[in-house]
């Protein structure tokens, strides 16, 4: 007996008057669900596609319903930052729909539709369960990368569908239950986002759960939702809420199962988590491109086991690069590389040793920044901590900097404990105090925002910055400067100092928008394929002008200063 599956529905077989979402409390029947669904399908326009900006899962999920009634992907970008919508424009013309919840939102070159809260089940509207071609396009999920152009990652039908089944069946086997039925997901994490889409909208959806619509942030808030809404319950969150959640302190209700992604938890983590609210931990391993594709108890092992029948294996890399780990099978339409390095215990079981991209050189010695993250966010007192490895090199060797949010711990107490964990080599020479870092809502601190950040905190306390540059050998004045000897213009290598100066918002601040050049010495030509380190020195006192350096091949071949040029009074 065969049975046809090329038509998917779009809600697991459940009972229709159960709760599939959780809204202040109240619940929302799975039959309302389908009568929204039917009722906003017809209000969208009949070409276009969808840009789901929904706050509120439950608005977020009827809209994500409606689209596939109406046969639209609906696009998913990380936020609704203006920028984002523009970059969304350029990328997928004129034709795009904004469907939000949000009546203040704006939305400039876009149709809008506002998802308004009913709660009325209207006469003739069909409360029947939809079915799509598995092989529908559903959704692009949009991530900004260090580059901040949308990169889309599209899913079909059936690939979610697989995705949240082989996740099922894992979770009723932690959890020793036949089913997800009676489960209530609260989650920290934005339904944008490929982990916040999958493992709580779209588990309760296809899974047999329910959800609770809101994104609770705060650790009070966070327990108020939990405590709202009945057992079994979940929470879905990262590794940075969960620890914020355990330092505030605040009482938890018990909770069931815990979800945590987007980073690698620490051990000592993960058991206080599950003293604290009683339940289990479990991790998820993935990526956009891939979805959820492993899971492993922190509390009981390190290493990570596949979901359902998808298998690891390992290609060479390019040329000297580093090996490649690919993933493939079950709800995966292609083998998929991970960008992370992984040993094998066989093809279906691994360890993370961290991103490929995150591994750094001191002193001849490997290590990544995540296992160095790991250790320095284990310190007793350290509320969060990122390292990061500047562009400098100092003595021949770049040193990294630890910044931490520990109020109550000096930089020497950090080194210290970092002493008993580390080789030496990797021990920061500095340990930088701030108050916050600038996470994104899943918690993820991006390459990009934690250099530009790392950099203005490093300035604001007089510390020299550096930057390194290489003069292409192409560059178009070398043709005109001069023939037979080209070297660059010191005009330009000043323009470069400027662009780097402009890249530290403390160094801005400082200088104001119109800086003048103080003083220029030009003492050694810059020859095509130079590298060029400029150093960046904030003046204390009064002046508040910045010294510069350029070092061309480690030979001083520009030195200087600009000052912020003083306003006149009329």
């Amino acid at each position: 007996m065969t049975t046809d599956t090329r038509f998917l529905p779009l809600l697991a077989d459940r009972d229709p008057d159960a709760p599939l979402a959780w809204r202040a409390g109240v619940p929302v029947s799975t039959r309302q669900f389908l009568v929204d669904v039917a009722r906003f399908a017809p209000v969208l326009p009949a070409e276009g596609q969808a840009v789901n900006l929904c706050v509120d899962r439950y608005a977020f999920a009827v809209s994500l319903g409606a689209a596939l009634v109406r046969g639209q992907a609906s696009l998913l970008p990380p936020d609704a930052r203006p920028d984002t919508l523009a970059r969304l424009l350029e990328s997928g013309g004129t034709s795009l729909v904004a469907l939000t919840d949000d009546p203040k939102l704006q939305t400039p070159g876009m149709q809008r539709v506002l998802i308004e809260n009913r709660s009325d089940l209207e006469d003739g509207v069909s409360a029947t369960v939809p079915a799509f071609d598995g092989a529908m396009h559903a959704a692009s999920l949009l991530t900004s990368g260090s580059t901040g152009v949308p990169q889309p990652h599209a899913k079909t039908w059936r690939t979610l569908v697989g995705d949240v089944a082989v996740a099922v069946e894992r979770l009723c086997r932690v959890l020793e239950r036949p089913s997800l039925e009676g489960l209530t997901l609260v989650a920290t994490v934005p339904v944008q986002h490929s982990y916040g889409l999958e493992s709580s909208v779209l588990l309760a959806m296809l899974g047999g759960a329910a959800f609770e619509s809101g994104r609770p942030f705060f650790p009070a808030d966070v327990a108020q939702t939990l405590a709202s809404v009945p057992r079994p319950r979940a929470l879905v969150t990262t590794p940075f809420h969960l620890k914020t959640l355990l330092l505030s302190g605040i009482a938890l209700p018990p909770v069931d199962l815990i979800l945590s992604a987007t980073a690698p938890l620490s051990p000592q983590l993960a058991a206080q988590a599950e003293q604290a609210m009683g339940g289990v931990l479990l991790e998820i391993y993935g990526s956009t491109e891939s979805g959820q594709v492993a899971t492993r108890r922190t509390t009981e092992s390190e290493i990570w086991e596949t979901f359902g029948q998808i298998r690891v294996h390992a290609e060479p890399g390019e040329g000297d690069g580093p090996e490649r780990f690919i993933f493939d099978g079950d709800f995966l339409p292609e083998p998929t590389p991970m960008a992370d390095v992984l040993e094998l215990l066989d093809d279906r079981r691994f360890r993370l040793f961290g991103r490929a991209n995150d591994l750094i050189h001191v002193a001849g010695r490997r290590s990544s920044l995540a296992h160095l993250n790991y250790h320095l966010n284990s310190i007793a007192g350290v509320e969060d901590g990122a390292f990061w490895l500047p562009d400098e090199v100092a003595d021949g060797v770049v040193r990294p900097v630890a910044c931490v949010v520990a109020p109550t711990l000096k930089a020497a107490d950090i080194i210290a404990a970092l002493r008993q964990r580390l080789e030496s080599v990797f021990v920061p020479r500095r340990v930088v105090q701030v108050k916050a870092f600038p996470r994104e809502g899943t918690g993820k601190l991006t390459v990009r925002a934690l250099r530009e950040f790392a950099l203005a905190q490093l300035a604001e306390d007089h510390t020299p910055v550096q930057m390194v540059h290489v003069v292409p050998a192409d560059h178009p004045s070398f043709a005109g400067h001069f023939p037979g000897q080209p070297l660059l213009p010191g005009a330009l290598v000043l323009a470069e100092v400027m662009e780097a100066i402009q890249r530290v918002p403390a160094l801005v601040a400082r200088l104001g928008a119109n800086p003048a050049l103080a003083a220029a010495k030009f003492l050694a030509p810059v020859r095509p394929g130079s590298t060029l380190s400029i150093e960046l020195h904030p003046e204390a006192g009064t002046g508040r002008g910045v010294r510069f350096d350029v070092r061309c091949d480690g030979v001083v071949a520009i030195s200087g200063r600009w000052a912020a040029v003083q306003e006149s009074s009329a």
